[in-house]
């Protein structure tokens, strides 16, 4: 990280340390806003790798020499970089606008991608939250995957399946698990509940 996040008191976010499931390691953030798009980065299976402010572009414009850090990268599966700014529930403003307009161009020069992103649905983002309390392998089904995997291969309210795999509190935590990584899917745009309807996801139902 190139530059630290302030403290800024008085606010009821302050930067904090995201635990990536994708690095195994903790990567920095520095608003709520930046902590919810890496929660939905590092659930995303394009994503191998994700850093907190690792690059800073500088460039000169009217005879002034302007610098921009963006907030967030990952580095994606095709070996290509996706840089990431957030902005807040009022829109972005018009420096952080102007900033993104340079910022996209330079990563396209270089076959990287650039986003200035707002904030994303609520309920999708409180079901990913949800998932994410599940996301460290201490959850995974282990052993018996192979029956978890059996126990969905059609689609079927989860709260069937699990009580057909065993005692619900061991079960639970490995279902919310496969479905933070991609081993099951459920509709996150509506509400998670225990009759949501949780299938296979394609590439485990071809393994299978």
């Amino acid at each position: 990280m190139i530059r630290s996040f302030p403290v800024r008191y008085g606010r009821r976010v302050a930067p904090g340390w995201w635990w990536s499931s994708t690095s195994g390691r903790l990567v920095a953030y520095g608003s709520g806003v930046m902590r919810t798009q890496m929660m939905l980065l590092d659930r995303d299976p394009a994503v191998v790798a994700l850093a907190c402010r690792p690059v800073e572009l500088v460039w000169r414009e009217d005879g002034k020499v302007l610098g921009h850090a963006p907030q967030l990268m990952a580095r994606l599966q095709d070996g290509s970089g996706l840089l990431v700014d957030c902005a807040g529930r009022s829109g972005s403003s018009a420096r952080l606008a102007e900033r993104a307009r340079v910022v996209a161009a330079a990563a396209e020069a270089v076959g990287w991608s650039y986003r200035l992103v707002g904030p994303p649905d609520p309920v999708l983002v409180a079901n990913v939250r949800w998932l994410a309390g599940y996301r460290h392998p201490r959850y995974a089904a282990g052993p018996w995957m192979p029956a978890l995997v059996e126990a969905f291969s059609s689609p079927r309210p989860a709260v069937e399946a699990v009580r057909e795999l065993g005692d619900p509190i061991a079960v639970w935590p490995a279902v919310f698990h496969a479905l933070w990584s991609g081993v099951l899917r459920v509709r996150l745009d509506e509400p998670l509940h225990e009759r949501a309807v949780v299938s296979v996801a394609r590439q485990e139902a071809g393994a299978a």
